[in-house]
């Protein structure tokens, strides 16, 4: 028995030699993978007699980059294009040209285009492997977004190459900035994504705004001056008391005792020098 458990604890040492680190590998490449899908969600697509469409909208995408070669979302295959030193590089002339021999058999005219800078592409597919140090993003038109009519949802493989052993521990937050370089979450996808919340803040500003403008306004319009008491003539007032009240008359007769003010409207009777009648 004690001969038999030595003989084995070689190979059985050697083994866990063996499966341990590409275990801590895989286990390594799989948080970021999981990371980078729950930072980035997938499109799902589908088809119809009418042909493909967007069936459930992942998040968007601007392209900051241009040169990324694409092909239409109905062809079996996708351009894989390398992001590496800041640079994009498409797939070569020859790649090229065997896809083109390879469709001209079936009879199909392959077609390829570049997206442009500010393009609006999902993500359809994140792949990492560490082992060869690169993330591969899987993008999709949104043709909707890029008014592209009649729709061809084109689409690509972006392959950013790490620095070689980098990638096993790598943070996430520096592979996300290192996508961002050439694929942005667009701005359009964050106002979405905040939605209504958003849209009520913008409400309570606007709302918030007006009354300041209303307040502001109120502010610079000129306090409205306090209606002057209405003019009035009692009996026994004197003749300055009443110019003073009513202001100058049109005319004025004298009668020895008794003097008359004509007002536009009314007359004021004196008798000695005190009102005595208005009429």
């Amino acid at each position: 028995m004690s001969r038999k458990f030595h003989n084995r604890m070689p190979g059985t040492v050697l083994l866990a030699a063996i499966v341990f680190p590409f275990s801590f590998a895989g286990a390594q490449a799989v948080s970021l993978q999981e990371q980078l899908t729950a930072q980035y969600k997938l499109v799902k697509m589908g088809s119809d007699t009418g042909g493909y469409s967007v069936v459930e909208k992942g998040t968007l995408l601007a392209i900051q980059k241009g040169g990324i070669l694409a092909v239409p979302y109905g062809d079996q295959n996708v351009l894989s294009n390398k992001y590496e030193g800041g640079t994009i590089h498409a797939p070569t002339g020859l790649s090229l040209m065997g896809r083109k021999s390879i469709m001209g058999k079936f009879g199909k005219e392959q077609t390829t285009h570049l997206f442009a800078v500010g393009d609006k592409v999902y993500p359809m597919k994140i792949d990492v492997n560490v082992g060869k140090d690169t993330v591969t993003l899987g993008i999709v038109a949104c043709d909707t977004c890029n008014k592209t009519d009649p729709p061809t949802y084109n689409k690509a493989n972006v392959v950013f190459q790490f620095p070689k052993g980098s990638l096993a521990n790598a943070a996430a937050g520096g592979v996300e900035d290192t996508i961002g370089q050439v694929l942005t979450i667009s701005s359009d996808d964050a106002q979405q994504g905040q939605g209504g919340q958003q849209g009520g803040d913008q409400g309570g500003q606007q709302q918030a705004g007006q009354q300041q403008a209303g307040q502001d306004q109120g502010q610079q319009q000129p306090a409205e001056q306090p209606q002057a008491e209405p003019a009035s003539i009692d009996k026994g007032m004197t003749t300055d008391q009443v110019q003073a009240a009513m202001g100058k008359p049109d005319k004025i007769v004298n009668l020895g005792t008794k003097t008359i003010y004509y007002y536009k409207d009314m007359k004021v009777i004196f008798m000695s020098g005190k009102v005595s009648d208005v009429q």
